[in-house]
């Protein structure tokens, strides 16, 4: 026996977006008066929000345009928009094309409907180019990692800058909504390896001025952000740098009072591997990645809110891009090499999650010794 909608199940239909209701009025005005389509730029079929009105205004645009004087008389150009419609969207029919022309207030105001629609648009492909680096990020298990976010974050600017020319942003008109803080960070491998930097660094201070361009940000742990700040100004001081001076200079700073064991600390300082510039990339690198991250959560949060313009998002999203454009250029720094910033739409190839040996291989160097 066929199931009839009951009261809970018509309340659970989530009720159309008011794009829809913008895109409907649109449509409405065309097919009343298809010379109306001279007023309309900035869209496409692919601007649309559902297939069928997709399909509805790639069959007007395309089809020769009716005499007005036999349009008033007759609905021979409807049939046509309608069967040509029906090849990309089959559920179409003739009452969903006389309910829009219906339900459309001003045929007139047909220019200020497909700014709208031009608005929506822009919204859901900036989100669409957020969350492509978003996922990005945890797939970013190939030989160039960074390159391979680096392309998604140029492709998701490509974007803003396009939107840009369209909507012009307005100077100090920020997105409304707040920004999400940042993801707590998976610190398994980047505890170990951040305190093999720092040990190491104890043990070769000479070797910090070569990698500058890390800053105690770059690092997880509040801890060890403040024992890099304490590694790098006793370098730079001239001062003596052993386990016991770097333990000192955190006491100053007051490092030790979130409860940190003194001796602890001192054995974490006092067991460096590898080198300084290894450990001092690897850092680097998986601050750009989550950035790049953060970056693109900040910019979905942003398209979330259908208050924000799309003039706001520019701006918000211009803001956001610039974080990875700061750490970008560390990392060019860091690896001496300065990549051309690329523009392409499609997103990256994807791969696994990433493997890491160079901590194990440290653990096992530390073993044997």
């Amino acid at each position: 026996m066929p199931h009839t909608p009951d009261e809970d199940d018509l309340d659970a239909i989530t009720p159309p977006q008011p794009v829809f209701h913008v895109e409907q009025a649109l449509l409405g005005a065309l097919l009343l008066d298809p010379h109306r389509l001279d007023d309309v730029s900035g869209i496409a079929a692919d601007s649309f929000s559902t297939a069928a009105h997709a399909a509805l205004y790639g069959a007007i645009t395309t089809l020769p345009r009716p005499n007005p004087a036999e349009h008033a008389k007759d609905t021979q150009w409807l049939d046509r928009v309608l069967t040509a419609g029906r090849e990309q969207a089959r559920g179409l029919t003739a009452t969903y094309l006389h309910t829009i022309i219906q339900v459309c207030p001003w045929p007139r105001h047909a220019p200020a409907y497909a700014r709208m629609v031009e608005a929506e648009h822009a919204r859901r492909r900036l989100l669409t180019a957020a969350q492509r680096l978003v996922h990005t990020v945890p797939d970013a298990g190939l030989p160039l990692p960074v390159q391979t976010v680096l392309a998604e974050a140029d492709a998701l600017a490509a974007v803003v800058d396009d939107i840009a020319n369209r909507f012009p942003p307005r100077s100090g008109v920020l997105p409304r909504t707040p920004a999400p803080p940042p993801a707590a960070p998976d610190h398994t491998e980047a505890v170990e390896e951040e305190q093999l930097l720092l040990a190491t660094a104890t043990a070769r201070p000479d070797d910090i001025d070569a990698v500058r361009w890390l800053v105690p940000d770059d690092l997880t742990l509040p801890l060890h952000a403040g024992l890099w700040r304490c590694l790098t100004s006793l370098a730079r001081r001239g001062e003596p740098v052993d386990p016991v001076t770097v333990l000192w200079e955190a006491q100053q700073r007051g490092l030790l009072d979130d409860g940190s064991e003194p001796g602890k600390v001192l054995r974490m300082l006092a067991e460096p591997a590898g080198s300084v510039g290894h450990w001092a990339e690897r850092a680097l690198q998986r601050s750009l990645l989550a950035t790049a991250e953060h970056t693109g959560r900040r910019i979905e949060t942003y398209t979330g809110d259908p208050a924000n313009a799309p003039f706001q998002l520019v701006v918000g999203a211009r803001r956001a891009l610039a974080d990875i454009a700061a750490v970008r250029t560390r990392w060019q720094n860091a690896t001496g090499t300065t990549p051309p910033q690329q523009r392409r739409p499609a997103p990256a190839i994807r791969a696994g999650p990433p493997t890491t040996t160079a901590a194990h291989a440290a653990r096992s160097t530390r073993a044997t010794r």
